[in-house]
């Protein structure tokens, strides 16, 4: 058994290999991984005894799963309306100068991932943007700076 299939395996015995709990599970795997493995996603259909098409279906319907590996570090620039007009189309032209990256895109050494979102919800903050979780306003080209060498 490899080491994924068996990190999948403890994820799945954590829900007692209840079917009901396929989302989270994959949501478990999505942040062991940072990515869904094809053979971790084999292993759960074999597990569960749930088609892998249905699988399938599921890690390409939510936006929270990803069927390619990503970086280690996620960031994401809003797009919505109010970050829009407050300048978010230049931050995001910055941030892939910066990053050397295009929306959806890994670095080469899995370092980043560069995704955008509709909405963040904090519009007040616009344009924000997000890395590893942690929210930031309005940065400018030192923020980014310092928080890219922050990651790693």
């Amino acid at each position: 058994m490899s080491e994924t299939e068996s990190k999948v395996g403890q994820i799945i015995d954590r829900y007692g290999g209840e079917k009901s709990a396929l989302i989270q599970i994959l949501l478990d795997i999505q942040g062991t991984f940072s990515w869904l493995p094809q053979e971790g996603l084999a292993e759960v259909s074999k597990r569960l005894d749930v088609p892998l098409t249905r699988i399938y279906h599921i890690g390409t319907f939510y936006k929270a799963f990803s069927l390619v590996p990503r970086g280690r570090h996620t960031v994401l620039v809003c797009t919505g309306t109010a970050c829009h007009v407050r300048g978010a189309p230049t931050l995001l032209d910055r941030i892939k100068e910066m990053l050397n990256l295009n929306p959806g895109q890994t670095s080469k050494d899995m370092k980043f991932t560069l995704d955008t979102v509709n909405c963040l919800g904090c519009c007040a903050l616009g344009p924000v943007i997000v890395v590893d979780g942690e929210y930031h306003g309005k940065p400018t080209a030192a923020d980014l700076q310092r928080i890219f060498e922050k990651c790693e």
